[in-house]
């Protein structure tokens, strides 16, 4: 019975233990019932800004990040060409942006952040992409992108 308890917690910590992708220490994955209010906020947050970026496929209006939403990195990037040619694109092949949903919080350890994973749902049920963003701990956006989607993070 002994050996059994002692096997058990060896698995368990296996299985919390942080994986490494791309070379960051990356946290096990935040299911939205186990964020904390803190989290929540940084969440909320995340979707309001990336939501932005692709509504903007609608409406070709874009508006500009601000220094307190956004990293200098993120508002030099976020230009209304550079989200004119994604949108374009995104257009064409996926009809018109209708919502994200929300799938989970992935810890990033290395740098202290926090990477939102959204599924970016569009007109044609063909449209498989991803939104991600990238939350550090002053609150702000220090990375926004788009991905296909799968189901694992990488």
């Amino acid at each position: 019975m002994k050996n059994v308890i002692i096997i058990g917690c060896v698995f368990l910590l296996i299985g919390c233990k942080t994986k490494t992708v791309n070379g960051k220490q990356i946290g096990k994955s935040v299911e939205p019932t186990e964020m904390n209010t803190a989290d929540e906020a940084q969440k909320n947050k995340a979707y309001e800004l990336g939501k932005r970026v692709l509504m903007t496929c609608n409406d070709i209006k874009f508006k500009p990040f601000t220094q307190s939403e956004a990293t200098d990195k993120v508002i030099a990037k976020s230009t209304p060409e550079n989200i004119k040619k994604i949108c374009v694109k995104y257009s064409l092949k996926y009809g018109l942006f209708k919502d994200l949903e929300f799938v989970e919080m992935v810890p990033n350890k290395t740098d202290n952040t926090n990477v939102f994973r959204f599924k970016a749902l569009f007109e044609y049920a063909k449209a498989n992409k991803e939104m991600r963003v990238t939350m550090n701990s002053e609150n702000k956006a220090s990375a926004i992108s788009t991905k296909d989607w799968k189901d694992e993070f990488e």
